[in-house]
C-alpha cells in the first residue's frame, strides 16, 4: 500500500510532486483531499481525470495562510471577512470571486472560486511545504463515498497513487460552503459549520432551495455523491413506526443481504425482526451526534465489503450536524426499485 506517516520527509515527498505537476492525497479535518497545484492547469486535470470527475464540478482550493487569500480570490466580502475570522482554520469554505491566477478548470468555467484553509496539521504542513495552494476536492472515485481514513483512499486509487496516512479524519464530512458573491450570503452544502453557527455571526444567511441546478457553483450540488455500491432507501421516524417502516421494506425486498444503518437507541428494536438477512450497523448514539457523522461514510463503505444488496437508513434529526448527515444520505440514495 502506498500510505506513507505524514513525517517531515514524507510530506517534503509529497510537496515535491505537488510542484512537478503531480497529485498526492492528503488528511484534512473533514475528509481525505486529493490534491494539486491550484495554479497548474495539467495537474488539476489529473485530479478530474483519476476520479472520474465531471469537470463543470469545481474544486476548493486550499490555503494555509490567510494572506494567500488574494492569491486565488479576488475583492474579499465583508461578510467573508466575518466569517473568516470565526471559523478559519476550520471546515468552512467560502464562495468568492476568482482571482486570474486561477485556471478556469477548478472553477468549472465560472467566475468564483471555492476557498478554505484546513484545521489540520499535515494539511497546513504540506500546503507551506508546496508553496503553492492546493485544489482538493474529496480522495475518493467520483460519486462513492468520501474516504475518512486513508485506507479508503489506497482502496479507490490503488498502488499509483502517493497517500499521506494521518489517521482517521476528526469530523468525517465535507466543509460546509457558503456563497459570499451574492447578499444575503448562501449555505450550498451544509457540512462541519452548522447552520445554527452560522447564524450567530451572520444572522440573514440563506439556505439553498430545491430545483435543478444548471451551474455549479459549490462541490456536491449536482450531481449523486457519497453512494454506496447498494441503493440505500431512507426511512424517517424514531421507536415503533422507524421498525414498521423497516419490517415493510424487509417484507417487500428481494434482496439476499441487507444493510441496515442504525443508531445505538434503536439497536434492541432490530432484534425483534427476525430476519436472518440483516446486517446491522450502529452510527452510535443519537445523543453524540458529532461521531455519529465521524461514522457515516466509513459504515457505507463497511456495507460495501459486506456485499449488502440493499441499505436502510434511520433518518437523523436535522438540525446541528445532523443536518449535514441528511443531506449526504439524500444525495447517497435512490429510490427503491419493485424488486427490492
Amino acid at each position: 500500500m502506498p500510505l506513507y506517516k505524514p513525517t517531515a520527509n514524507a510530506i517534503a515527498r509529497a510537496a515535491t510532486i505537488i510542484r512537478a505537476g503531480g497529485i498526492v492525497a492528503f488528511p484534512t479535518e473533514t475528509v481525505y483531499g486529493l490534491g494539486a497545484n491550484a495554479f497548474d492547469e495539467e495537474g488539476v486535470k489529473k485530479i478530474f481525470k483519476a476520479k472520474g470527475r465531471p469537470q463543470d464540478n469545481p474544486v476548493i482550493v486550499h490555503i494555509a495562510d490567510e494572506k494567500d487569500l488574494l492569491r486565488v480570490a479576488g475583492d474579499i466580502p465583508h461578510v467573508a471577512k466575518k466569517l473568516i475570522a470565526k471559523f478559519w482554520p476550520g471546515p468552512l469554505t467560502l464562495i468568492l470571486p476568482r482571482n486570474k491566477n486561477i485556471p478556469s478548470i477548478v472553477s468549472a468555467g465560472l467566475d468564483t472560486v471555492a476557498v478554505r484553509m484546513p484545521d489540520h496539521a499535515v494539511a497546513q504542513a504540506l500546503i507551506k511545504e508546496s508553496g503553492v495552494p492546493i485544489a482538493a476536492p474529496s480522495a475518493n472515485k467520483s460519486g462513492r463515498p468520501s474516504p475518512t481514513d486513508a485506507s479508503h483512499v489506497a482502496h479507490d486509487f490503488g498502488a499509483k497513487l502517493f497517500i499521506l496516512d494521518g489517521g482517521k479524519t476528526n469530523i468525517g464530512l465535507e466543509s460546509t460552503v457558503v456563497d459570499c458573491t451574492v447578499s444575503p450570503p448562501i449555505i450550498l452544502r451544509r457540512g462541519g459549520v452548522t447552520l445554527e453557527e452560522l447564524r450567530r455571526v451572520v444572522k440573514n444567511i440563506r439556505t439553498v432551495g430545491g430545483g435543478k441546478i444548471a451551474r455549479a457553483k459549490s462541490p456536491g450540488m449536482k450531481y449523486r455523491h457519497y453512494a454506496p455500491e447498494a441503493p440505500l432507501v431512507i426511512v424517517p421516524g424514531v421507536g415503533p413506526r422507524l421498525l414498521r417502516a423497516v419490517a415493510a421494506l424487509l417484507q417487500t425486498s428481494r434482496a439476499r443481504r441487507i444493510g441496515i444503518l442504525a443508531t445505538d437507541e434503536h439497536l434492541p428494536l432490530y432484534m425483534r425482526l427476525h430476519d436472518a438477512r440483516t446486517i446491522t450497523l450502529s452510527l452510535g448514539s443519537r445523543r453524540n451526534m458529532k461521531a455519529c457523522a465521524r461514522r457515516l461514510f466509513a459504515l457505507l463503505r463497511k456495507f460495501d465489503t459486506l456485499n449488502v444488496e440493499l441499505i436502510i437508513a434511520e433518518s437523523v434529526p436535522e438540525h446541528g450536524i445532523g443536518a449535514a448527515m441528511m443531506d449526504r444520505l439524500r444525495r447517497a440514495s435512490t429510490s427503491p426499485d419493485s424488486h427490492y
